[in-house]
């Protein structure tokens, strides 16, 4: 059952999101940071990143609060009430993307000159 706050600790990452960005997965593309969805577990990517995928789903959903999906993070973001938290409840595993993914990901899509399309 899901809190009232929106996560539901029992929920594993969805779909290719163990490793991933799901549409940025789908659609060839790349990713700067990671967060995964409280509530549901699908993993998007940050609004740093070229497509912010993760803000996407909130807004789509109305799932309201993301976690880190970055190796050594568990700060959590609620979009309702834009505060950030430096913790919570456990989520289910896996609680990051692999450690030897790097960031930005994934391996073989990062153009070159990521750092500029970030600006």
């Amino acid at each position: 059952m899901t809190t009232p706050n929106g996560i539901d600790p029992s929920v594993p990452p969805s779909g290719t999101g163990c490793t991933g960005c799901t549409e940025c997965d789908a659609a060839g593309g790349w990713w700067f940071h990671l967060r995964r969805c409280a509530q549901c577990g699908h993993v998007g990517c940050c609004d740093d990143s070229p497509a912010k995928h993760a803000t996407a789903h909130a807004r789509d959903t109305g799932h309201p609060v993301i976690q880190s999906f970055e190796p050594g993070e568990n700060w959590f973001w609620d979009y309702d009430t834009s505060e950030l938290y430096e913790s919570g409840p456990e989520l289910a595993p896996p609680v990051s993307h692999p450690l030897d993914q790097p960031t930005p990901g994934p391996a073989g899509r990062v153009p070159d000159n990521w750092a500029e399309t970030l600006r």
